[in-house]
């Protein structure tokens, strides 16, 4: 069972093939045999995962049952999960116990998907590569040496060795689609205010987007339809009807433009990724669309302005991580002072520090104007620069990292080199755009991601063009040997 996608085990579960329980079982197992080679759960919740199942089960039984009904899941640890612990990859918040569902969790409980867990995470979502974890770094089960990206790359990693079949993730330079493109997996950035952020722990408010991640399309359509929409609880979340994104998938791509921006295929670029995605783009003229190649002349700005905006707003966001309200409180503090400086010390990790750090630097009197304002304007520039080039296609494609999964440790030391790994992703963050990243193929045993950017609000037609790519290649239907 482990092997079906989550639109093979919803029509499994409606014809009786198997139960919500037994599926469940299945995948405990699987998280119990395989979870300390790949440290890819922090939290598992067997118990209410059964429960949650055999209420599906009953709820199939009285003809009330839709198609993510029975269907396990697990939720990156930056939800607010109602009596289960989210920490958000940090000591900070490790004793924390969410007394409510974030708006995600709870839409997809209503759902009736199954939760079997929370996945490990980079810390406060700051990473690329999954390493600063509080919990410990995840391994990529394609090769255990390897990082699987960041910062859901819990969610990835437990993906691709099929531990679950979907989770969730989020996403603010990259973090849902360079790990799905690491892990070989398929995952989607929503546009900014089409998902909820409520509940979901802030990182950089004008960027967090959270999105599904799973091992096809049609997958991240069924749960995308499931979580998307309008909350009034989110002041940010757009009042947009959401469509029924799993049946628009078999749209034909006759006509499709497609553009190729020159910037993404030049220096930094891995030759040996640049052939799979040149091969991809051939694939999808063979399907009928048309490529044009197009510029992005601002997008080598994209990191500079994104280190700048991104944490400035986390040192805002985080500054209520204080050790008096709530999160890690140091031992017999001396005195007020004491008590801020060592909670905050201990609670957070050095990349956490690091951008605090730089953050309140950017903010500051003196600097504000300097950096935060013109990170915004170039922000705008980018935000034209795809506007423009949406004049002239329909979707942007390219790759979605530069090289494939690098080692553990490769690149902890280097932050500067560790931040280039999303040069490819940051741009849609800080335009608010859609984007998904999908399997492409192989460099040796590690896989690589095709990233396809859309207009706004156009994940029903991101979500169609990799489907029909998938329809006719079977990189998203590989497992890692050691996880078959």
């Amino acid at each position: 069972m482990y092997e079906k996608t989550i639109a093979q085990l919803s029509a499994g579960l409606a014809s009786g093939q198997f139960s919500s329980e037994e599926l469940t079982r299945v995948f405990l197992e699987r998280i119990e045999r395989s979870n300390p080679q790949l440290n890819a759960f922090i939290t598992v919740t067997a118990e209410s995962a059964l429960a949650q199942a055999q209420a599906a089960d009953q709820r199939r039984q009285r003809g009330e049952a839709g198609p993510l009904t029975g269907i396990p899941i697990a939720h990156k640890d930056i939800f607010c999960t109602n009596g289960v612990r989210t920490s958000c990859g940090s000591q900070m918040l490790d004793r924390f116990i969410a007394p409510y569902d974030a708006t995600v969790v709870e839409r997809l409980n209503t759902a009736g998907a199954v939760m079997l867990g929370k996945t490990n995470m980079d810390e406060f979502a700051m990473g690329s590569s999954n390493e600063t974890s509080y919990y410990g770094p995840v391994r990529n089960p394609w090769d255990l040496n390897a990082v699987p990206g960041g910062s859901s790359g819990g969610s990835a990693a437990a993906i691709a060795a099929r531990l679950t079949p979907g989770a969730t993730g989020t996403d603010t330079g990259g973090s849902i689609r360079q790990p799905a493109a690491l892990c070989g997996i398929t995952g989607i950035k929503p546009t900014y205010g089409r998902v909820s952020r409520w509940g979901m722990i802030a990182y950089a408010s004008s960027l967090d987007q959270g999105g599904p991640m799973a091992r096809t399309a049609e997958d991240c359509a069924l749960l995308l339809t499931a979580i998307a929409g309008f909350d009034p609880r989110d002041s940010t979340c757009v009042d947009q009807p959401v469509p029924d994104y799993a049946a628009a998938l078999n749209r034909p791509l006759a006509g499709l433009k497609i553009g190729l921006p020159k910037e993404y295929f030049g220096t930094g670029l891995d030759n040996t990724v640049a052939a799979v995605i040149e091969t991809a783009v051939t694939e999808y003229r063979k399907l009928g669309a048309e490529t044009v190649e197009i510029s992005l002349p601002n997008s080598q700005l994209a990191i500079p302005a994104y280190y700048v905006v991104a944490p400035a707003e986390c040192s805002s966001n985080l500054a209520r991580f204080d050790g008096v309200r709530y999160g890690h409180r140091c031992d017999n503090p001396k005195d007020l002072l004491d008590l801020y400086t060592r909670s905050r010390a201990e609670g957070f990790g050095a990349e956490v520090q690091r951008r605090i750090l730089v953050g309140t630097f950017a903010l500051s009197a003196g600097y504000y104007d300097a950096y935060y304002l013109k990170a915004q304007q170039i922000r705008r520039l980018i935000s034209d620069d795809f506007r423009r080039a949406f004049d002239q296609v329909d979707v942007i494609a390219g790759p979605t990292s530069p090289t494939v999964a690098f080692n553990l440790g490769e690149k902890v030391d280097d932050p500067i080199t560790m931040y280039l790994s999303d040069i490819y992703t940051i741009a849609v963050n800080l335009a608010g755009l859609p984007s998904l990243s999908l399997p492409a193929g192989f460099v040796g045993q590690r896989p690589v991601g095709l990233q396809l950017i859309g207009n706004y609000f156009a994940e029903e037609r991101l979500l169609s063009v990799a489907h029909r790519y998938q329809q006719v290649t079977d990189w998203h239907n590989r497992v890692p040997a050691a996880f078959a």
